[in-house]
């Protein structure tokens, strides 16, 4: 429900949308509120077209409306399945955030929530982000700040993202279908062992790895240690619904990345995974090639 103090807003949502737009690049954008000080009511337009970034808005005043597309025109389709998610820092202040469809706001992210890091998602067609600012006597040490990515509802690991559909992660093993499409498209896939797990939050907890085989990574999530370790090490995300056991069977491990972030998908036994990919590889059905020795 919107509140009266916010109403003046829907007004200027509804005749303002073309009205004076910041200039960015295609992924990110950094803008002040001072150079609107003097019309305060003005409410500003940001368009970034992009699959991940991050918007910074110093001595916010007023409002802006962030208008967040990916870079190549999806068909409708692929539209209504792109969802997005923000993460803002911990120092963000100063503003509320709400999504903003057909004049109608619906609160995302207060401000005093923003200090927690906490991931947030909504689907493409709920609306546009609508970044209001509050009235502040000295905004000089006020800034919003979050990073945003656009991610499918569907693929590889996305049903094991907690904040895509929050209650809705299911800890079930992969078919042979999805096995052999995670290790070719995944974010990062290997084999390896889990050293340890770490309490994390109450969706998620924090496991420790040692990866024998890396056959591809996004964003360096697993680091090479040297030529006496022969091996990659780093963390992995686990949903607080899967357990996971250190040591023991090593296991083909697939997965996402967000925020910089790796998130467990597919985790099948090594064995398993060796015994279905030489199938398909005799078979000629084999989607794609990795070094498995």
């Amino acid at each position: 429900m919107l509140r009266p103090w916010a109403a003046h807003w829907v007004a200027a949502v509804l005749l303002c949308r073309t009205v004076a737009q910041y200039s960015s690049d295609q992924c990110s954008w950094r803008g002040s509120g001072l150079s609107h000080e003097s019309h305060r009511r003005d409410v500003e337009q940001v368009y970034l077209r992009c699959s991940q970034g991050s918007l910074e808005w110093l001595y916010p005043t007023g409002a802006i409306i962030v208008n967040l597309r990916p870079n190549i025109e999806p068909s409708p389709g692929h539209m209504s399945g792109l969802h997005v998610c923000i993460k803002p820092q911990v120092y963000s202040q100063g503003s509320h955030v709400y999504l903003e469809h057909s004049g109608d706001l619906r609160l995302l992210l207060a401000e005093k929530d923003q200090a927690q890091g906490t991931v947030h998602c909504f689907s493409l067609a709920e609306g546009v982000l609508f970044v209001e600012a509050i009235p502040q006597a000295d905004i000089s040490r006020r800034i919003t700040a979050f990073q945003y990515e656009l991610v499918p509802s569907q693929g590889p690991a996305m049903h094991m993202f907690p904040y895509l559909q929050p209650g809705l992660v299911a800890c079930k093993p992969c078919s042979d279908e999805e096995v052999l499409m995670a290790v070719c498209t995944s974010d990062f896939a290997g084999s390896g062992v889990f050293q340890g797990v770490a309490p994390g939050t109450n969706k998620h907890s924090l496991a420790t790895v040692t990866l024998r085989r890396l056959f591809h990574q996004k964003s360096r999530v697993f680091a090479w240690g040297g030529a006496r370790g022969r091996s990659w090490s780093g963390r992995i995300n686990v949903p607080a619904q899967c357990s996971v056991r250190p040591g023991g069977d090593e296991y083909l491990l697939t997965g996402s990345v967000h925020f910089g972030e790796a998130w467990l998908g597919c985790a099948p036994r090594y064995k398993d995974f060796l015994k279905l990919y030489i199938q398909v590889q005799n078979a000629g059905t084999n989607p794609c090639q990795v070094d498995t020795n």
